[in-house]
């Protein structure tokens, strides 16, 4: 009897789990220990079931929120064209961009002077202690060409400094300061237009402003960048320091004992020691910044001197730097391969010069150039320099490899009188597209500079050597031109600031803005050589496709 029992609990030994319960309904079956806690786990699976239900309806409620009923930013719309005009008025050869209403698109700068005396934000020249007419730097949108704010700034014309920080009441911000003529030194807030700060200029009656503001390092402790203007008074060339975000001039005039011409460069050097570096009779002639400082206030100063150079100054000083081959027509810091080296561009040279020892690197015979050189990337990731050389029908572009000087890239283009310079932007496969202006037409003729001839510009980039895409004509007298990326990889566009020739003329001024992608479909192509094996319309498929990328 025992047996069959043994033997129907090993085949059914639930039933017998339940026969014992029902005998025992108040006694618990013991079960093991590793079963105690089985009754309790459902229990527990509920609630992770319930938990997971609820987080996962909390995080589709908090997506339903975000994606539909808190709305998005809207991006602002850009038109592909914008013009804005000005009657009666005369411009500038000045032309600058920064996000100034923080849209994320790139706005303009320019100035102008208008003889009726109105502009969009009624603010006349005797609110700012100015007679009528004067000198208004304007902001316009980049997204459409409104006026963002007009300010009167000087009485007439401006070396303009834009991006200078400033403090202001314990925050930073951002201004454009004009020294203007005759003698007035104002800063406008970037953001609002607001004068932040106006004061005479000290420069002497008969001084000749040979520099454009050289933003110098906080040389009075204030916590903003300072600035220096370089003036010929006298055959002697002389420096003027000023507190960036004061206006307040520090210390006195500074005498650098030497004439000088117009085209002065800040250089650092690798020590981290700060040169002015200007022409003069033929030769390039230096100051240390510290030196400066020390005159100008009679004390100490923060900054550095370098022993190599300064080795080199008291050798011949007061003297030239260094001996140039013919005199200098401009001069340009560039990168090198440890600091920064030296471009100068003589009557007889272009020639790279090392940035420490003042040594050649290379020389380039070009005894014509017209414009102050531009750089770019024609080959991927290396710099070159575009120089122009010769003017009229013998004008010449040349690209020259800027660690060798090697000659990369070369074409015929003559120029007309009053073509702005070229510029370049850099394109995502890591070279640059090239804007040249001129008149592709006088190549191989016998035609002169015609006079009422329209400005060409065109386009270019290396891996279409042997085309140029001509993107517009223009008959106005172009004041000033960039090519600029309004918005970070998305748009590039052309600025055009046009006016009278002269500024005793009133007339037109007008800021208009082309964006390239709309110009290419309409373009000309323009083969340089024989053959090629695209058609017209895949050359500007191939601009089109053209992606932009902003400056490292």
């Amino acid at each position: 009897m025992t047996d069959s029992k043994d033997l129907e609990a090993e085949i059914h030994p639930l039933k017998n789990e339940d026969k014992k319960l029902q005998e025992n309904p108040g006694k618990p079956a013991n079960t093991g220990d590793g079963l105690k806690g089985l009754p309790r786990q459902p229990r527990v699976s509920r609630c992770r079931t319930v938990a997971f239900f609820l987080s996962l309806f909390f995080c589709l409620f908090v997506v339903f929120v975000v994606s539909f009923i808190i709305p998005c930013p809207d991006r602002p719309v850009s038109q592909g064209v914008w013009r804005t005009d000005y009657s009666a008025a005369v411009t500038y050869d000045f032309l600058a961009t920064e996000d100034i209403n923080r849209d994320r698109i790139q706005d303009v700068l320019f100035l102008y002077k208008n003889t009726n005396g109105s502009n969009s934000f009624n603010l006349s020249c005797t609110d700012e202690g100015f007679s009528s007419p004067c000198t208004f730097v304007a902001a316009l949108s980049g997204a459409n060409g409104s006026v963002l704010w007009e300010r009167p700034a000087a009485q007439d014309g401006a070396l303009v400094q834009c991006s200078v920080p400033q403090l202001q009441a314990r925050r930073t911000s951002s201004a454009c300061v004009l020294v203007g003529r005759p003698g007035s030194f104002v800063a406008v807030d970037l953001f609002t237009g607001e004068t932040l700060w106006s004061h005479p200029s000290s420069f002497g009656r008969n001084a000749s402003i040979l520099s454009s503001l050289l933003q110098l390092p906080d040389v009075d402790a204030d916590g903003a960048p300072d600035l220096l203007v370089l003036t010929q008074e006298e055959k002697e060339v002389g420096g003027y320091i000023y507190s960036g975000s004061t206006g307040h001039q520090i210390g006195h005039r500074g005498s650098l004992g030497v004439g000088g011409t117009a085209g002065s460069l800040l250089h650092v050097t690798r020590a981290g020691a700060h040169y002015i570096l200007f022409p003069c009779a033929g030769s390039l002639c230096g100051c240390s910044v510290k030196g400066l400082h020390e005159k100008a206030t009679g004390g100490g100063s923060p900054l550095k001197r370098d022993p190599l150079w300064e080795g080199m100054l008291n050798a011949t000083a007061p003297g030239p730097l260094w001996r140039s081959p013919g005199a200098i027509h401009y001069l340009m810091n560039v990168p090198g391969k440890a600091g920064e080296d030296l471009l100068l561009v003589s009557s007889e040279a272009c020639m790279l010069v090392d940035g420490q020892d003042l040594v050649p690197r290379w020389t380039f015979s070009a005894a014509q150039v017209s414009r102050k050189p531009i750089l770019g990337h024609y080959k991927p990731d290396t710099l070159a320099v575009v120089i122009e050389n010769g003017t009229g029908v013998d004008r010449q572009i040349l690209f020259l490899d800027l660690s060798t000087g090697a000659l990369l890239w070369n074409q015929a283009l003559p120029g007309l009188p009053g073509d702005p310079p070229s510029a370049s932007l850099p394109t995502a496969d890591h070279r640059s597209a090239f804007f040249f202006w001129g008149l592709h037409e006088l190549m191989g003729t016998n035609q002169t500079e015609p006079r009422d001839a329209q400005h060409s510009l065109y386009m270019f980039h290396p891996t279409l050597p042997g085309v140029l895409l001509e993107l517009a004509n223009i008959s106005a007298n172009i004041v000033a031109f960039q090519a600029v990326l309004l918005e970070p990889s998305r748009h590039a566009a052309c600025v055009f600031l046009t006016g009278p020739t002269s500024p005793d003329t009133p007339g037109m001024v007008s800021v208009a803005k082309h964006k390239v992608r709309d110009l290419v479909p309409s373009g000309r192509v323009v083969r340089l050589a024989e053959g090629g094996p695209d058609s017209d319309q895949a050359v500007r498929d191939r601009f089109s496709r053209l992606r932009y990328r902003s400056e490292a």
